[in-house]
């Protein structure tokens, strides 16, 4: 190893939600594998610098790796930043578009005419905008329309203080688009996730529909599914034995969460700033058992799907190609030692 070569930080950030990469950081496995080294390990939500806070998004940090949505990802690549995919994790959640018990609407086709919400942030990349849209369109073709049919309206969502951390999901869910339904701006507005799932609890809204129920992983395709790993490609090009062992504590993290239901579903809740029943309503009492990393085609085909979806909708300006991102190298290593070691 050249001196050039040496490395003596890691960074690494994921979303509030249920990633493998946040349980593994979360169980402290991440720091004693690299403590032996002298590699300090730092995360994005434990900082308040703006500008470090950026690399959430844009992905920008050397020797750095992101697990969440996949939406800043696919954001930053187009973008031109030099990442690598080198691992996907699937937890369908809840993607609901709800509505007033007295609207009249039950089902997606009683949709035709009316107006939905769409939110709007001040935000490098409007990744909630783009989860929204997508769910709002699955559910028109469902009921067989178009957004043409309907009236989309951009609801202003007040900028949140620079943070992504554990308590980021103490301010009220969704509460521009509650209000602008409850105003009568808007007539059925998109929730997702355990958070989604319990304000449309609290606020006795009607369901008209869950993306999850489609039968087709690919239009399950969202923000929150597949979820990326990715990692700065200069740290996988040039020390690729530190990418290796950082993956291999987030592969393990699929066998400890098959056997942690209780544990796992906690951190869940407390990553998401839910509880635990709304984790359980919202991405499946099975969601300890959907914790592992993988790069199945048919997740790839969702992704590149996906990526199509936000280029078609003005979300990233570039197109590229999703087969080209997906680096399975390390992955197949950390299989490989895995069973050496089975």
């Amino acid at each position: 190893m050249s001196a050039q070569d040496k490395i003596d930080s890691i960074w690494y950030t994921r979303c509030p939600v249920p990633t493998p990469l946040g349980l593994a950081a979360r169980e402290g496995w991440i720091s004693q594998e690299f403590a032996q080294d002298g590699i300090t390990i730092n995360t994005l939500q434990e900082t308040q610098d703006p500008e470090l806070l950026e690399s959430h998004y844009d992905h920008r940090l050397p020797h750095s790796f992101r697990q969440g949505g996949n939406v800043p990802a696919i954001w930053a690549k187009s973008r031109g930043t030099d990442t690598k995919v080198i691992g996907l994790n699937w937890v369908d959640e809840a993607q609901l578009i709800v509505t007033l018990p007295n609207s009249g609407i039950s089902k997606p086709a009683d949709l035709k005419g009316k107006r939905i919400a769409v939110p709007k942030h001040v935000i490098s990349i409007d990744h909630q905008r783009a989860s929204a849209l997508r769910g709002i369109v699955v559910t028109l073709e469902v009921g067989g329309l178009s957004p043409k049919d309907v009236e989309l309206v951009d609801v202003a969502v007040e900028r949140q203080p620079p943070t992504i951390g554990w308590q980021s999901g103490k301010r009220a869910a969704y509460a521009a688009e509650y209000a602008a339904l409850k105003n009568g701006e808007v007539d059925a507005i998109f929730v997702k996730g355990a958070r989604g799932y319990e304000s449309a609890n609290e606020h006795g809204v009607t369901i008209v529909y869950d993306v999850r129920q489609h039968p087709d992983p690919k239009v399950r395709a969202n923000n929150g599914a597949p979820r990326p790993i990715t990692v700065d490609a200069a740290l996988l090009r040039d020390r690729p034995d530190l990418v290796v062992r950082f993956l291999s504590q987030i592969v393990e993290v699929s066998d400890w969460a098959a056997h942690h239901e209780a544990e796992t579903v906690a951190y869940i809740a407390k990553e998401s700033g839910s509880t635990d029943q709304w984790v359980r309503e919202a991405y499946g009492h099975d969601v300890h058992l959907h914790q592992g990393t993988d790069l199945n085609p048919e997740s790839i085909a969702a992704l590149e799907g996906y990526k199509n979806f936000l280029l078609e909708w003005g979300f990233i300006k570039e197109d590229f190609d999703v087969q080209a991102w997906i680096d399975p190298s390390a992955l197949a290593e950390v299989q490989r030692l895995k069973k050496k070691a089975a």
